[in-house]
């Protein structure tokens, strides 16, 4: 089904986002399990997947569309030094991807594709939701707990 090239492109903009996003958190949960923080690098670990899982539904969209998803773009990707420095930028690029998310939904309404608009509601809910308000969360406990409190928690 040939897909609006707008829409197609607008994809791609948000998979440069979830690609950035998947890789970061890739690295990011390998530094936690290098660093003995066992709790941190699982929950990392966990949203790798779902960043790949993002990721692999973008591309199926755009297949689908007959659009070419772009898989060399890594937009927003900055690794950390320290957790707190990654946890930070983490929630950086969930805040880009909240963004673009609702760009491309509103898009996706004057566009009048509605399958797809539906497709990234899921994965907004997902990203404000569980991601970015993980991450808010542990940014408020190293705030309220101290930052060597909060590395002992997560060991």
């Amino acid at each position: 089904m040939k897909g609006n090239q707008n829409i197609i492109d607008s994809l791609n903009g948000l998979l440069a986002y979830e690609l950035a996003a998947m890789d970061q958190y890739f690295i990011h949960s390998q530094m936690y399990a290098d660093w003995g923080l066992t709790k941190l690098y699982e929950r990392i670990a966990h949203e790798f997947e779902d960043e790949k899982g993002h990721a692999t539904k973008l591309i199926e969209r755009m297949l689908f569309l007959e659009g070419t998803p772009d898989m060399t773009v890594r937009t927003g990707f900055k690794v950390g030094t320290d957790v707190q420095e990654m946890l930070e930028s983490d929630l950086r690029v969930e805040y880009k991807v909240t963004e673009e998310l609702k760009k491309t939904v509103a898009l996706c309404e004057t566009e009048k594709d509605f399958v797809t608009r539906d497709m990234l509601m899921v994965l907004l809910d997902d990203t404000e939701m569980d991601h970015a308000y993980w991450l808010e969360q542990q940014l408020g406990l190293i705030k309220r707990l101290g930052l060597p409190n909060y590395l002992q928690s997560q060991m």
